[in-house]
């Protein structure tokens, strides 16, 4: 494939030359994933969802990757970029590469990849499917709201934050070799639900937590909270799961 160094934004003059280097493999014609280099011309302000869109719509349309609202709010373009499961629409090319350098982006690990950067999330979804991940109370509802206050609120606010991005469980190295364990983006989502003080299913969720697929499985590698581009203190959580399990069975 020739050679293109056409800028991604063509009304100003680009301040860095980049190598992307992105790991492609289509199952309809390879056996095994090989790697494939674009040179672009960039702004370092740009991201690297910048740079795979340029390199698909203008260079090589046959580049597949996942993302929809480009803002970090959905989380679906989660890849490991330069190393580090990032999400390529909040990572800036002056964060991970210098001006001549090399970016390597490839999928996310520990999920079968369908096609380039794209992954088959539906194992992931299975796990967050696992912990009841929606409100549960069978009392009668109140006349107005079901009531909390700031600190019950506060003791459940980094686990609402998480946007099933994946980044944390396929950065876990006990989920590669082990792919039953439910993965710290499952724990969090269990953490929201576990200290809502108007759910009623908390013993439900901590017996799940207390299976061999759940908390337990957790080494503690720290690499989930270092991965979450929302900043959530997973590790964190993942402990206090794990001494409410602890508390249940005492």
């Amino acid at each position: 494939m020739a050679e293109q160094h056409v800028p991604i934004d063509t009304y100003t003059t680009p301040a860095m030359r980049v190598n992307v280097k992105i790991l492609r493999f289509n199952p309809e014609q390879d056996k095994k994933a090989h790697w494939e280099t674009y040179p672009v011309d960039a702004q370092p302000s740009d991201r690297v969802l910048d740079l795979l869109n340029y390199i698909k719509w203008y260079v090589d349309p046959t580049l597949t990757f996942r993302r929809s609202c480009g803002h970090g709010i959905c989380g679906s373009d989660a890849m490991l970029i330069a190393g580090r499961n990032r999400l390529a629409c909040k990572t800036l090319l002056r964060d991970v590469v210098k001006d001549g350098g090399t970016l390597t982006v490839e999928p996310i690990r520990g999920l079968k990849v369908e096609k380039d950067l794209l992954v088959d999330m539906e194992p992931f979804f299975d796990s967050y499917r696992a912990i009841m991940p929606y409100f549960i109370n069978e009392s009668p509802p109140p006349a107005a709201e079901r009531l909390q206050s700031p600190e019950q609120a506060e003791r459940m606010a980094h686990s609402s934050n998480c946007i099933l991005c994946a980044s944390c469980t396929t950065s876990c190295p006990i989920f590669w070799v082990n792919g039953s364990y439910l993965g710290p983006a499952a724990i969090v989502q269990a953490h929201r639900f576990i200290f809502d003080s108007r759910d009623q299913a908390t013993n439900q969720r901590l017996n799940i937590m207390n299976q061999n697929t759940g908390v337990w499985r957790c080494r503690t590698a720290y690499n989930c909270t270092e991965a979450c581009p929302r900043d959530i203190p997973i590790t964190t959580l993942i402990e206090e799961v794990k001494r409410a399990v602890m508390y249940q069975q005492s």
